[in-house]
């Protein structure tokens, strides 16, 4: 069954997981565009899930997508990045639902950690398949949609964040499913010495 030591190692793992999620929708950078002209300036465009920055603009940062993108012909695209914003948002709340059942679980007592663990592994394979929707929608419209097809686009550090998050989020799941299998009780009985047969 599943240890306290078990169960820390999953929180720690599954804490570096929620950062990397959280940091990757805070920041704008899940896609990237970076050019050099002949002057030797370097043009920067950076997307973010709610914002775009842009070394030309002014302000630097705007929010994204834009009404004018909307409405020319872009409209599916809006669509789909709305909905990873909203997922998004959605998964953020999933991490916070797993962290607290992470800690009602590990402060309840044998009984709650023996039982507990497929309650907090469905939620954080629920917060990897949200992620990994996510990341899955945004590397679909880049490479997809007319916006994304001038030379110097790139996937960046945001979805890179967003794809371990996720891909850790689901081995900690899988790691407590396998512990609770594998491991022995807690405090279980333990075989005495045969001094007969010794």
């Amino acid at each position: 069954m599943t240890r306290v030591y078990v169960y820390t190692a999953g929180l720690v793992a599954f804490v570096a997981a929620t950062a990397m999620i959280v940091v990757s929708i805070s920041e704008p950078h899940w896609v990237s565009y970076s050019v050099t002209t002949t002057k030797g300036e370097t043009l920067e465009k950076h997307i973010g899930l709610h914002k775009s920055c842009s070394s030309l603009d002014d302000p630097r940062c705007r929010d994204f997508p834009s009404k004018e993108l909307c409405q020319y012909g872009e409209r599916y695209f809006c669509s789909m990045w709305r909905t990873v914003g909203f997922m998004a948002s959605f998964a953020i709340i999933l991490c916070l639902a797993s962290l607290v059942a992470f800690v009602l679980v590990m402060g309840g007592g044998k009984y709650r950690r023996e039982t507990g663990w497929p309650f907090v592994s469905a939620l954080l394979t629920l917060v990897s398949v949200v992620e990994f929707i996510i990341i899955s929608i945004v590397a679909y419209l880049y490479d997809h949609d007319d916006q994304f097809t001038i030379p110097g686009w790139n996937l960046d550090i945001s979805w890179y964040l967003g794809t371990v998050g996720a891909a850790l989020s689901l081995l900690t799941a899988a790691g407590l499913a396998v512990s609770a299998y594998l491991l022995p009780p807690e405090e279980g009985y333990e075989f005495l010495n045969d001094p007969i047969h010794a």
